[in-house]
Protein backbone atom coordinates (compact mmCIF):
# COMPACT_ATOMS: atom_id res chain seq x y z
CA UNK A 1 0.00 0.00 0.00
CA UNK A 2 1.57 3.29 -1.05
CA UNK A 3 1.84 6.45 1.01
CA UNK A 4 0.94 9.79 -0.57
CA UNK A 5 2.06 13.04 1.05
CA UNK A 6 0.48 16.44 0.55
CA UNK A 7 3.95 17.92 0.72
CA UNK A 8 3.35 21.66 0.27
CA UNK A 9 2.77 22.16 4.00
CA UNK A 10 4.33 18.98 5.40
CA UNK A 11 6.65 19.68 8.36
CA UNK A 12 10.29 18.75 7.68
CA UNK A 13 10.40 16.37 10.65
CA UNK A 14 7.39 14.46 9.27
CA UNK A 15 9.04 14.24 5.86
CA UNK A 16 12.17 12.79 7.53
CA UNK A 17 10.11 10.22 9.47
CA UNK A 18 8.32 9.21 6.26
CA UNK A 19 11.57 8.84 4.31
CA UNK A 20 13.11 6.61 6.99
CA UNK A 21 9.94 4.51 7.13
CA UNK A 22 9.80 4.17 3.33
CA UNK A 23 13.33 2.80 3.32
CA UNK A 24 12.89 0.54 6.32
CA UNK A 25 9.54 -0.91 5.18
CA UNK A 26 10.23 -0.68 1.43
CA UNK A 27 6.92 1.09 0.89
CA UNK A 28 6.40 3.41 -2.10
CA UNK A 29 6.08 6.96 -0.77
CA UNK A 30 5.32 9.91 -3.04
CA UNK A 31 5.55 13.56 -2.04
CA UNK A 32 3.19 15.66 -4.17
CA UNK A 33 3.73 19.44 -4.27
CA UNK A 34 3.61 22.44 -6.56
CA UNK A 35 7.30 23.11 -5.91
CA UNK A 36 10.42 20.97 -5.90
CA UNK A 37 10.87 18.79 -2.81
CA UNK A 38 14.26 17.44 -1.73
CA UNK A 39 14.19 13.78 -0.76
CA UNK A 40 16.97 11.25 -0.28
CA UNK A 41 17.75 9.00 -3.25
CA UNK A 42 15.73 5.81 -2.92
CA UNK A 43 13.77 3.44 -5.12
CA UNK A 44 10.90 3.82 -2.62
CA UNK A 45 10.74 7.62 -2.36
CA UNK A 46 9.49 9.79 -5.21
CA UNK A 47 8.35 13.33 -5.76
CA UNK A 48 5.66 14.54 -8.10
CA UNK A 49 5.61 18.23 -8.92
CA UNK A 50 2.30 19.65 -10.15
CA UNK A 51 1.57 23.07 -11.55
CA UNK A 52 0.76 25.82 -9.08
CA UNK A 53 -2.90 26.42 -8.41
CA UNK A 54 -5.68 25.94 -5.93
CA UNK A 55 -6.08 22.24 -4.99
CA UNK A 56 -3.91 21.00 -7.89
CA UNK A 57 -1.77 18.80 -5.62
CA UNK A 58 -4.86 17.62 -3.73
CA UNK A 59 -6.62 16.64 -6.95
CA UNK A 60 -3.53 14.77 -8.15
CA UNK A 61 -3.35 12.76 -4.92
CA UNK A 62 -7.04 11.82 -5.13
CA UNK A 63 -6.62 10.85 -8.79
CA UNK A 64 -3.61 8.60 -8.10
CA UNK A 65 -4.51 6.99 -4.78
CA UNK A 66 -6.41 3.74 -4.37
CA UNK A 67 -8.60 2.43 -1.56
CA UNK A 68 -6.43 1.46 1.40
CA UNK A 69 -3.59 3.86 0.52
CA UNK A 70 -2.36 6.20 3.26
CA UNK A 71 -2.47 9.96 2.63
CA UNK A 72 -0.70 12.41 4.93
CA UNK A 73 -2.31 15.85 4.84
CA UNK A 74 -3.30 18.82 6.96
CA UNK A 75 -5.97 19.69 4.40
CA UNK A 76 -9.33 18.60 5.79
CA UNK A 77 -11.25 18.76 2.47
CA UNK A 78 -8.54 16.56 0.90
CA UNK A 79 -8.80 14.16 3.85
CA UNK A 80 -12.57 13.99 3.30
CA UNK A 81 -12.06 13.04 -0.37
CA UNK A 82 -9.49 10.41 0.60
CA UNK A 83 -11.84 8.86 3.17
CA UNK A 84 -14.74 8.96 0.67
CA UNK A 85 -12.54 7.09 -1.84
CA UNK A 86 -11.67 4.40 0.72
CA UNK A 87 -8.22 5.65 1.63
CA UNK A 88 -6.72 6.23 5.04
CA UNK A 89 -6.02 9.87 5.87
CA UNK A 90 -3.82 11.12 8.71
CA UNK A 91 -2.63 14.55 9.75
CA UNK A 92 1.09 15.27 10.23
CA UNK A 93 0.26 15.43 13.94
CA UNK A 94 -0.73 11.76 13.88
CA UNK A 95 -4.47 12.31 14.07
CA UNK A 96 -6.47 9.97 11.83
CA UNK A 97 -9.35 11.32 9.77
CA UNK A 98 -12.18 8.80 9.72
CA UNK A 99 -15.63 8.61 8.19
CA UNK A 100 -16.97 9.19 11.71
CA UNK A 101 -14.91 12.34 12.41
CA UNK A 102 -14.33 14.02 9.04
CA UNK A 103 -17.70 15.84 8.83
CA UNK A 104 -17.18 17.32 12.30
CA UNK A 105 -13.67 18.44 11.35
CA UNK A 106 -14.96 20.02 8.13
CA UNK A 107 -17.63 21.90 10.09
CA UNK A 108 -15.04 23.12 12.62
CA UNK A 109 -12.67 24.16 9.84
CA UNK A 110 -15.42 26.14 8.13
CA UNK A 111 -16.41 27.81 11.42
CA UNK A 112 -12.81 28.79 12.19
CA UNK A 113 -12.34 30.09 8.65
CA UNK A 114 -15.44 32.25 9.06
CA UNK A 115 -14.28 33.54 12.47
CA UNK A 116 -10.84 34.38 11.04
CA UNK A 117 -12.42 36.25 8.11
CA UNK A 118 -14.36 38.45 10.55
CA UNK A 119 -11.27 39.08 12.65
CA UNK A 120 -12.71 37.37 15.73
CA UNK A 121 -9.98 34.73 15.67
CA UNK A 122 -6.42 35.33 14.57
CA UNK A 123 -3.54 32.94 14.19
CA UNK A 124 -3.47 29.31 13.31
CA UNK A 125 -2.64 26.01 14.96
CA UNK A 126 0.02 25.73 17.61
CA UNK A 127 3.60 24.92 16.65
CA UNK A 128 4.66 21.35 15.92
CA UNK A 129 5.72 19.68 19.18
CA UNK A 130 7.64 16.59 20.29
CA UNK A 131 4.27 15.10 21.27
CA UNK A 132 2.99 15.67 17.72
CA UNK A 133 6.12 14.05 16.31
CA UNK A 134 5.78 10.99 18.54
CA UNK A 135 2.05 10.66 17.87
CA UNK A 136 2.70 10.79 14.11
CA UNK A 137 5.53 8.24 14.26
CA UNK A 138 3.48 5.89 16.44
CA UNK A 139 0.41 6.02 14.18
CA UNK A 140 2.55 5.54 11.07
CA UNK A 141 4.30 2.56 12.64
CA UNK A 142 0.96 0.94 13.55
CA UNK A 143 -0.35 1.49 10.02
CA UNK A 144 2.79 0.02 8.48
CA UNK A 145 2.72 -3.04 10.75
CA UNK A 146 -0.90 -3.66 9.84
CA UNK A 147 -0.75 -2.97 6.10
CA UNK A 148 2.73 -3.61 4.71
CA UNK A 149 4.24 -7.03 4.21
CA UNK A 150 8.00 -7.20 4.42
Amino acid sequence: MPIWVDADACPVVVKEILCRAAERWKVPTTFVANRGINVPPSPFIKTRQVRAGFDVADNEIVRLMNPGDLVITQDIPLAAEVVDKGGVAMSPRGQPYTAETIRQRLAMRNLMEELRSTGEVTGGPSGFSQTDRKQFADYLDRWLQKNVRR
